[in-house]
């Protein structure tokens, strides 16, 4: 039981003879420097290559566009036949 107290009461003096946080602006000047060295290490790509990539992505989504419309006729063509053959 003692040693509890003991314990408590030692946290509590390191609390207060600890450093205090800096005020809130100076933490954040801290953190946009930090953010400004991270994005230096950033390797960017090229725009030759960034353009090309994009119309790689456009035609891909071009392609699959073309396909699903397809195949969403094809289907409602199928299910459009299927319901007339039973109207009777």
């Amino acid at each position: 039981m003692a040693d509890t107290k003991a314990t408590a009461k030692a946290s509590k003096a390191s609390k207060k003879s600890g450093k205090k946080k800096p005020n809130i602006f100076k933490r954040a000047w801290n953190y946009l420097r930090e953010c400004k060295g991270e994005i230096k290490k950033i390797t960017w790509t090229h725009p030759k290559v960034a353009t090309r990539n994009f119309f790689v992505v456009i035609v891909v989504i071009a392609v699959a566009g073309v396909f699903i419309y397809a195949l969403d006729r094809g289907l409602y063509a199928l299910l459009d036949l299927v319901m007339n053959m039973y109207k009777v």
